[in-house]
């Protein structure tokens, strides 16, 4: 397919996981790709796999409003236009509150919720002009609790609701907003649990898909999100979780 020629799109959080694989998946699709990661040498190493005349690659730190004001502003004098703003960049701290140092809580809060707010911020006049779009990355643990996860959990239900709320905002302005809600996916990020054979056999009880997402997965559907075949589609938060979510909770009786 080739939904995105002519476009630009804005992926966070881009050197490796989800962000790598909608970046790619952006630039099959024909889009010019800026890739935004806090770490060169990943992001660098990814855009070295895609086309050099469409693809950019800058470093910055999400949570600091001057880098991604920065990065925007190379991306927009280097192509000219923003189409799309991916807000994958993401972190993850896990332990319930009485356990969760005050660092820690303020580190994810900052790159998870904070980091979306800075760069839709920084965007979005871009893509009020070019009637665009944003897809963030948020979670099924914005959508409900887990055991011990209380920051991560509190920092993807603030991504939940604020795509809400820009959703309202920006709709009569010309700019959708939307997130996808992964289930437990196989990334840089959950490398240990996927080593842990007992548990993730847990996960796959839970699944009614039977296995773990791939960055693939969840990048086709951020594509989708993204593209005019979800033109009448701003304010939702799509669970993308082999049907993780479609369950009451209780256990499989047979």
């Amino acid at each position: 397919m080739s939904r995105f020629e002519g476009k630009v799109v804005l992926v966070t959080g881009a050197g490796s996981g989800i962000g790598e694989g909608t970046a790619r998946r952006f630039s099959d699709e024909g889009a010019a790709v800026v890739l935004v990661g806090r770490h060169k040498g990943s992001i660098a190493a990814v855009a070295a796999d895609l086309p050099r005349n469409r693809t950019m690659a800058r470093v910055a730190d999400v949570s600091r409003p001057s880098q991604v004001e920065s990065a925007v502003a190379a991306a927009v004098k280097a192509f000219g236009r923003l189409d799309v703003l991916v807000n994958n960049a993401g972190i993850f701290a896990g332990s319930s509150v009485t356990e969760t140092r005050p660092s820690d809580w303020d580190r994810v809060m900052a790159t998870n919720a904070g980091g979306v707010f800075h760069c839709s911020r920084a965007a979005l006049p871009h893509l009020i002009a070019t009637k665009g779009c944003i897809v963030n990355t948020a979670s099924v643990s914005g959508l409900g609790g887990d055991w011990k996860m209380s920051a991560y959990n509190a920092s993807k239900g603030a991504v939940v609701n604020l795509t809400r709320a820009m959703a309202m905002d920006y709709a009569r302005r010309g700019v959708r907003v939307n997130a996808v809600c992964p289930s437990f996916t196989l990334t840089h990020m959950t490398a240990d649990i996927a080593k842990n054979r007992k548990l993730m056999e847990k996960f796959r009880e839970r699944m009614p898909l039977g296995r773990a997402a791939t960055p693939a997965d969840i990048a086709a559907v951020i594509a989708f999100l993204a593209s005019d075949d979800a033109r009448f589609i701003t304010g939702v938060n799509l669970p993308v979780d082999g049907g993780v979510t479609a369950s009451n909770g209780q256990p499989a009786m047979g």
